[in-house]
């Protein structure tokens, strides 16, 4: 019987022929990482087991997003236990502030993992890095603590789902769009602890910026992970990072068998798609912007891990450049990391942005998990490129948050109300 990507990275690291679904593990990781919050958990942990040796340093990461610039005193004394965790344990993947960004940015972009490798993050939407052929996935802080002191984990192999998109995009329809039609067909859990694979024709009409968008979502739909094939433009991506040029890491690649057994096969044709918008509560409510009618806004949010993007930005200027945000909107632009951010600014693209009337922030999570830098108040009302639009995920539980592609952030931005960048 044939296998999907997921089940041949698992039984690889397993050192096994194949696995199946369902089946109970125990692997290696190449990569356990945490952000500020689900490390502190996890320091917590090791030192409850009273274990003071990780198992291999290089194979840590520690990224500071979340409440990052700390939003006040108990989030600096967070990032500190963080900081001197990481320096007591002289931990290669420590990125202090300002030298990194969002995690699920940082990751790739740095080649701090690679393609075929295992990942688990203290984070949900760690399924971001399966872009690049990696199986990763969010795990809770005790599962991390248990990687950092033995290296291994257990995972139960996954069902997988595989998603073939088909035709020619229609203008200002991107990743986002993609992912957001199939949540509207699978619903939120519609693939529920599965391995969706991406596939079909349209992703050679888009850059790797949405297939991070897309894989970042995976888990929206309850998938375990979101995962690519790997191709040229993986590698491109993969071999211009600082730690490729340096090291020159071997890296294996994974395809599925022609014969591989998928829980879930949906094909989608998206050449009439236009773009799409998750109404709230919930990411699986989705239309095309065309039927949100007269729908006043208060907050534009573009960026962070889903759509901060350096394509993401620059689509963004494309909508903002010669005009203004409207005089009741507050627009937030957050890129994923200090290196898109530097892309930005040898293009720019911030001017644009300033001179619109934006705000150009420093990457961080914050807004997206109603934490700093753009909370929404009483009956607030949001268009966001962000990934969850539950009830009080941005901020007060009376506010409402409507999920786009960048485009259509912008646009809103600029109406002053949900809308279409074509009515610009």
């Amino acid at each position: 019987m044939g296998q999907t990507i997921a089940e041949k990275i698992i039984a690889e690291h397993a050192r096994v022929e194949c696995v199946v679904p369902g089946q109970i593990v125990t692997v290696p990781v190449d990569m356990a990482m945490a952000n500020e919050l689900s490390a502190a958990l996890s320091i917590k942990e090791l030192k409850s087991w009273g274990i003071e040796k990780l198992f291999d340093t290089n194979r840590v990461c520690l990224i500071p997003d979340h409440f990052t610039p700390n939003k006040d005193i108990n989030a600096a004394g967070i990032t500190r236990t963080v900081r001197e965790f990481a320096n007591k344990h002289d931990i290669k993947w420590y990125f202090e502030v300002g030298r990194a960004g969002i995690e699920h940015a940082v990751l790739p972009m740095e080649g701090v993992i690679l393609p075929g490798q295992i990942m688990v993050g203290g984070d949900s939407h760690s399924c971001t890095a399966g872009a690049i052929n990696c199986l990763a996935t969010g795990v809770g802080s005790t599962d991390i603590a248990c990687a950092w002191a033995t290296g291994d984990i257990w995972l139960k192999v996954p069902q997988s789902a595989k998603l073939t998109y088909s035709g020619k995009l229609p203008p200002y329809v991107y990743g986002k769009d993609l992912i957001l039609y199939a949540l509207k067909d699978l619903g939120t859990a519609g693939a529920t602890y599965m391995s969706i694979e991406f596939h079909g024709s349209v992703f050679d009409q888009l850059p790797m910026a949405d297939r991070f968008t897309m894989a970042n979502m995976a888990i929206e739909a309850g998938g375990k992970t979101g995962i690519f094939r790997f191709d040229e433009k993986t590698k491109e991506l993969v071999e211009s990072t600082p730690r490729y040029k340096a090291e020159k890491p071997s890296y294996k690649t994974y395809d599925p068998d022609p014969d591989a057994v998928y829980a879930i096969e949906r094909k989608y044709d998206v050449s009439n798609l236009e773009p799409m918008i998750a109404r709230p509560f919930s990411p699986d409510l989705v239309g095309p912007v065309s039927e949100i009618k007269n729908v006043k806004i208060d907050q534009v949010v573009i960026g962070t891990c889903t759509n901060g993007w350096l394509d993401d930005m620059i689509r963004a200027a494309e909508i903002l450049k010669g005009r203004k945000v409207h005089r009741d909107v507050k627009a937030i632009i957050i890129p994923g990391s200090q290196k898109i951010a530097r892309q930005a600014f040898d293009l720019g693209l911030p001017q644009i942005f300033i001179d619109a009337g934006c705000v150009f922030s420093t990457s961080t999570c914050g807004p997206c998990i109603g934490g700093h830098m753009g909370v929404l108040g009483e009956n607030d009302v949001c268009v966001s490129t962000t990934n969850r639009n539950f009830k009080g995920r941005m901020g007060h539980i009376t506010s409402r948050v409507y999920l786009a592609n960048t485009s259509v952030a912008a646009a809103s931005a600029v109406l002053g109300r949900v809308g279409s960048p074509v009515e610009l």
